[in-house]
C-alpha cells in the first residue's frame, strides 16, 4: 500500500512537471497584459492580433503544403517499404530495413546537416522542395514501421481466398487490402502530418534563405522578445494537436 502511494505522488509531481508550463501558456494566451509575469484582465486581443499577422499565416501555410505533400509521399513510400520487407525475406532485405531504420537513430541535427551539404553537393537550390525531400525521408521511416506492425497480424488468407475465387491484382487491392489496412495507414499517415508539420531542427538546415516554416518563425519571434501572440499561437497548435491524436487513437482503436 506505501509502495502504491509513493507511486502515485511521483506520478502527479511527473504530470504536474509536464502540465503545468502548458497551462500557463494557456492562461498567459487571454492576459491582457504583454508581459506573463502579471495579470490584468482577461481578453481575446492577442488572438485579433494573430489573425491579422500575415507572415505568420503564410509560414503555417508553407508548413501546411510541406506536411500534407510530405504525408501523401511518404505514406505511399512507406507502405510499399513495408510490404517489401514483410513479404520478401532475403540477407538483402536486412540492409533495406537497416537503412529504412536508421533515420530513427540519427540525431536530427546530423540529418540535418547531411541534407544540407547533399543539396549543396549535387546543386539545388534550398526552398520548399528541399523541405518537402527531407521530410518526406523521415517520415516515411515511421510510416513503414506503423505498416510493419500492421502486417505482423494482418491475415493473408484472405487474399488467398480471393485470388481463389477469380480477383485479379487490382481487385485484391481494393476489396481486400485497402479496407483492412486503411486503420494503419491512417495512423501512419497522421503520425508522419504530426512529425511534418512540427519539424524544425532539419527544416532549419535545409529550408534556405527568405523560405519560413511555422515553427521557424516562432524561433525567429522568440528570438527577438517573446509577445502574447505566440502564446496565442501555441494554443491553437496545442488545440489542433489534441484533435489529431484524438483521431489517430480512435483509429487504433478501430484496427484492434
Amino acid at each position: 500500500m506505501k509502495r502504491n502511494s509513493i507511486s502515485f505522488w511521483v506520478t502527479l509531481l511527473v504530470l504536474i512537471f509536464l502540465y503545468l508550463p502548458i497551462i500557463v501558456l494557456v492562461i498567459n494566451s487571454f492576459n491582457d497584459s504583454r508581459f506573463s509575469s502579471q495579470w490584468t484582465e482577461f481578453t481575446f486581443k492577442w488572438y485579433d492580433k494573430l489573425w491579422d499577422e500575415y507572415t505568420v499565416w503564410q509560414a503555417f501555410g508553407n508548413s501546411l503544403i510541406i506536411a500534407i505533400s510530405a504525408t501523401v509521399a511518404s505514406t505511399i513510400l512507406g507502405t510499399c517499404a513495408a510490404f517489401a520487407l514483410h513479404c520478401y525475406k532475403t540477407p538483402l532485405q536486412k540492409i533495406h530495413y537497416g537503412l529504412v531504420y536508421v533515420p530513427l537513430i540519427i540525431p536530427d541535427i546530423l540529418m540535418g546537416i547531411s541534407f544540407l551539404l547533399f543539396f549543396i553537393a549535387i546543386n539545388i537550390h534550398l526552398g520548399l522542395f528541399t523541405i518537402f525531400i527531407a521530410h518526406t525521408t523521415f517520415c516515411m521511416t515511421y510510416v513503414t514501421m506503423v505498416m510493419m506492425s500492421k502486417l505482423q497480424n494482418f491475415d493473408f488468407t484472405l487474399v488467398e481466398a480471393a485470388q481463389d475465387l477469380g480477383a485479379n491484382r487490382w481487385a485484391v487491392g481494393r476489396r481486400i487490402l485497402l479496407p483492412l489496412l486503411m486503420p494503419g495507414l491512417a495512423s501512419g499517415a497522421l503520425l508522419a502530418f504530426m512529425l511534418s508539420i512540427d519539424e524544425f531542427v532539419i527544416t532549419f538546415f535545409v529550408a534556405g534563405q527568405g523560405v519560413s516554416t511555422l515553427p521557424i518563425y516562432v524561433y525567429t519571434m522568440i528570438k527577438f522578445g517573446s509577445t502574447p501572440i505566440i502564446n496565442a499561437l501555441s494554443v491553437i497548435i496545442l488545440a489542433l494537436t489534441v484533435i489529431v491524436v484524438c483521431i489517430a487513437q480512435s483509429l487504433s482503436k478501430e484496427d484492434q
